[in-house]
């Protein structure tokens, strides 16, 4: 399967978890440049980006995908041969608590965004000579919560119905709706890829994993939702990154792909694991065992009982596999965690946005 010729990547959502991610893998390990347009919302933080923010091939643009004179400016100036789209409001505590940032956002934003990249593709065939220098992928990043709650058995394929059950989740299925018929009706080339749970490194604490890490290294409650007997498939944001870079390279033109870690796991055995391991790596704690920290709390509203991703196609036609196992991704996310108290302390008390920004005391899987 050819490649594509990549030069230059927009990235939307770049300062952001797993944006950061793709932002740093492309610029340690690839030529191409990166243009990274993020909004700094409370869940964009720049000091992701520090080991990268100084190399040549990178840039960074402040600016909310809303905003469609900010985006046509952008494209006009940077002209990138493709987009990966990963801005989004993502946690879904605060989808049921105020909607109305993920309609904004995640809807009237893709759609924003979709027909600033219609506009610059049809004009960019237009002026073109080469079919080179016409290549463009538009590539929207989206979540195995679009297709709801599965049953104990089976996983989400591909072509699984869309039965999205928070605000959220609704919120990026309607946003992967409107990728579908831009390409359908315009003819916008583009790609979907849908993931399970991300976890590793630079994750925003109000999340599972970095929530219970630092909660238990500073004694403090491990609260979970209900039983903790919830299932998700969880991949390492490294493994993911690896993922979309080869989607956005190889992935054929109105696919949509799954990204899975093959790593199913109940809440409360995430929670375990993550204890089980600070018992090795801080032999010294006073909080030991870290498992008796562990507080159970009243369950989230429409929470979905399990997500399991299929991810056979990706494997099969682009040759993608996860590097890490559960085990090992984790070991290595509490290790990032420990050595980068600094990091965590800043979004912490906020000031790596300049200001104080309180954190929700609950879980999000």
């Amino acid at each position: 399967m050819n490649s594509r010729k990549i030069k230059k990547v927009l990235i939307t959502g770049g300062a952001g978890f797993i944006g950061s991610a793709v932002v740093r893998q492309f610029i340690n390990e690839t030529d191409v440049t990166v243009v990274n347009v993020d909004a700094l919302t409370y869940a964009g933080n720049l000091e992701s980006l520090k080991t990268v923010s100084e190399h040549s091939h990178y840039f960074f643009e402040q600016a909310n995908i809303c905003d469609k004179a900010a985006m046509e400016r952008i494209f006009r100036e940077y002209k990138p041969d493709a987009v990966m789209h990963l801005a989004a409001e993502s946690h879904v505590d605060r989808s049921i608590d105020g909607p109305a940032a993920f309609i904004e956002t995640n809807i009237v934003g893709t759609y924003t965004l979709l027909e600033v990249a219609r506009q610059y593709w049809q004009e960019r065939c237009q002026s073109s000579a080469s079919n080179d220098e016409k290549s463009f992928i538009f590539h929207h990043i989206s979540t195995d919560e679009v297709f709801g709650s599965l049953g104990e058995d089976g996983l989400f394929t591909e072509t699984s119905q869309y039965q999205p059950s928070s605000p959220y989740s609704a919120s990026k299925a309607s946003s992967d709706h409107l990728v579908r018929a831009w390409h359908h009706t315009y003819g916008l080339p583009t790609v979907i890829t849908n993931c399970s749970n991300n976890y590793g490194p630079y994750q925003f604490p109000e999340k599972l994993i970095p929530l219970v890490i630092l909660n238990a290294i500073e004694g403090k409650p491990i609260p979970v939702y209900g039983k903790g007997d919830n299932v998700r498939d969880w991949l390492y944001v490294d493994d993911h990154a690896r993922a979309l870079r080869c989607v956005l390279e190889k992935g054929q033109v109105g696919e949509t792909y799954n990204i899975g870690g093959h790593n199913e796991r109940t809440n409360l055995d995430v929670v375990h694991g993550i204890c089980e391991t600070l018992e090795e790596l801080l032999p010294d704690s006073e909080f030991r065992p870290h498992v008796n920290l562990i507080a159970f709390v009243d369950d989230r509203l429409g929470h979905d009982q399990r997500y399991a991703i299929d991810a056979r196609e990706i494997d099969e036609k682009l040759n993608w596999k996860p590097k890490e196992t559960f085990e090992s991704g984790l070991k290595k996310t509490i290790q990032w965690y420990l050595q980068n108290q600094v990091w965590c302390s800043h979004v912490q008390d906020g000031s790596y946005a300049g200001e104080r920004l309180g954190l929700q005391a609950g879980v999000i899987v």
